[in-house]
């Protein structure tokens, strides 16, 4: 095969799989995006049920918020999986085939040079989003007098995974200078 006549099986089957991942991609993005809007609702019917049922009630955010962290999290880690991919290994195959770089995208949005101001806001948002309202929802519950000991035991298992879900916040934000492993 030649540079001039790239073998368009192949050709096909990379840009099936480059169709198929940015499709992923995509998906991944509006899942991830909607977990922000799933727990806007699930604090809205936690403070309703506050008023119903006691501040008991505030022990039911921490797990929502750290299911739905999580769940954002995870998917924001394969949007940045598949653009790396996308970047280090698709790319190189395809613009080997047809002899010129492709993909381009995939690198030169990630060149701005207000990237690191923009990650560290990024990761304020997110704790915000996902932590601050566990832990509020928790020293809501400790400030209005835990009702029962078993309670007050669940409280603070989940004051702990709270803590663990802020670590992994953090620790996942890559406030480091453009590396191969970012796509936010």
């Amino acid at each position: 095969m030649s540079a001039n006549h790239p073998d368009s099986a192949t050709l096909d089957v990379l840009r099936d799989e480059l169709k198929t991942l940015k499709d992923e991609q995509r998906d991944r993005i509006r899942a991830r995006d909607n977990m922000i809007y799933s727990l806007v609702l699930a604090i809205a019917a936690v403070v309703g049920g506050t008023r119903l049922a006691g501040p008991a009630a505030l022990l039911l955010l921490p797990p929502v918020a750290l299911v739905l962290g999580w769940t954002y999290l995870t998917n924001d880690q394969k949007v940045s999986a598949i653009g790396r991919y996308l970047r280090t290994d698709l790319a190189i195959r395809i613009g080997a085939l047809v002899g010129t770089d492709v993909l381009r995208w995939e690198t030169a949005h990630r060149n701005d040079r207000r990237r690191r101001q923009r990650k560290g806001i990024q990761l304020a948002v997110d704790l915000t989003v996902f932590v601050l309202p566990a832990a509020a929802a928790l020293i809501g519950y400790w400030v209005n007098g835990p009702s029962h000991a078993l309670l007050l035991l669940v409280s603070i298992l989940e004051a702990t995974a709270v803590l663990i879900s802020a670590w992994q916040l953090v620790a996942y934000a890559d406030l480091t200078p453009a590396s191969a492993g970012d796509d936010r």
